[in-house]
């Protein structure tokens, strides 16, 4: 008996001195666990910090390279000298961007941002290429027909017309050669100069046809001419709230819309002259109608208030074509019909279609371009450069 609670006691003892010990992971948790519930700030946790703030190893790999340009195909640097295009114009302030458009036109602009590595840039007097054999060869015509002299200022007579019935192709349709246009809508042709003055007399005839802006335009070879009018028509967009002397009221919120016309137009002629290359872009937007919408706004819980907003109802039509043609023949575009509006009684120094308070109507807006030949001294009117990257010749 006396051994067996002797055992007993034993196994106590060993028990009591090792339960601390496997319970002190147990206190820690125990202690931790109304900390967690504390507020930050209380000192017993610490604030969580921003991931930005933790210490990490860089995310991208930069290396100096090995200090030469890949040339892995073929490519080659060459400086071409711009300076006998670029001082003859004066009317611009970057002359050199002409040929940075032209270049990203024939070539387009993914040769020059993945691979082969490219380089293209202008100076005033200098440009300078890096990329294949192949490039440069486009280049290089494009440099000589900027810097050819008998490439100077040239007169082009340009026409826009609008005609309200586009029956004129029948009288016209023996006289005229058709050019492929892929803009959908738009049909170009090509007319002798003489069959295109008769054209021209026969519609300035017709009782639905309208001439818009002025029909001489003075360029540089390589530059941009613009055409264009347009208006600013304002309207309420939406309805907004506003604190005013520390009560809420509820505004109209006005909004502007530009509409009009506008085309831009921008040749080059070939190293011989008896070519003409050109950019063309024409642009219309018009707002053929106001729809009213009325809106109840709530004041309160029983009281509402009506507003009336407006949703613009738009039409617009965009064309952008390139095309070449001989300098001893007239090109004719028809941009298809399309809304043409009356002229208002706002500033419109062009005389181009400007937006009737009825809404506009329909009519075949028909453009002739004609080259006049060189003109050694003259002014150029306003222009404004070409970003466009269209590539395409016809």
């Amino acid at each position: 008996m006396f051994s067996r609670f002797l055992l007993a006691t034993l196994i106590v003892l060993i028990a009591v001195r090792v339960s601390p010990g496997q319970n002190q992971p147990a206190k820690a948790d125990a202690k931790a666990t109304p900390a967690a519930k504390s507020p930050v700030g209380n000192g017993n946790i610490t604030p969580l910090e921003p991931v930005g703030g933790a210490a990490r190893g860089p995310l991208v790999r930069v290396t100096k390279g090995t200090g030469q340009l890949p040339n892995s195909h073929g490519q080659f640097w060459r400086e071409y000298d711009i300076s006998p295009y670029t001082l003859r114009v004066t009317t611009t302030k970057k002359p050199e961007q002409a040929l940075i458009d032209w270049i990203l036109r024939e070539t387009g602009h993914e040769i020059w941002h993945g691979e082969p590595l490219g380089i293209l840039s202008a100076t005033k007097r200098t440009l300078r290429v890096y990329h294949t054999a192949e490039v440069h060869d486009v280049i290089y015509d494009i440099v000589a027909r900027f810097v050819n002299s008998e490439a100077e200022t040239h007169a082009f007579s340009l026409r826009i017309l609008t005609v309200g019935n586009p029956n004129w192709r029948n009288k016209a349709f023996g006289m005229m050669q058709p050019v492929e246009v892929q803009t959908p809508g738009v049909q170009a042709w090509l007319m002798a100069k003489e069959d295109a003055a008769l054209l021209l007399a026969g519609l300035r005839k017709r009782n639905d046809v309208r001439e818009h802006g002025s029909p001489h335009v003075l360029v540089n070879n390589g530059q941009s001419a613009i055409s264009s009018s347009w208006r600013t028509r304002s309207y309420t967009k939406n309805i907004i709230a506003r604190t005013e002397g520390g009560r809420t009221v509820l505004v109209p919120q006005k909004a502007q819309i530009d509409e009009g016309f506008s085309l831009e137009f921008t040749p080059l002629l070939s190293i011989d002259g008896r070519f003409i290359e050109a950019d063309i872009k024409t642009s219309i937007d018009q707002v053929e109608k106001m729809i009213p919408v009325v809106i109840d706004v709530p004041l309160g819980p029983t009281q509402r208030q009506r507003f009336k907003i407006e949703v613009p109802q738009m039409t617009s039509a965009r064309m952008h074509e390139r095309f070449r043609w001989p300098v001893d023949k007239v090109l004719v575009i028809s941009r298809g019909v399309v809304a043409t509006p009356t002229v208002g009684k706002i500033s419109n120094p062009l005389n181009l279609p400007l937006l009737s308070p009825s809404g506009p109507g329909r009519a075949d807006a028909v453009v002739f371009v004609q080259s006049k030949g060189k003109l050694k001294t003259a002014s150029t009117p306003r222009r404004r450069r070409s970003a466009s990257g269209y590539r395409r010749r016809f």
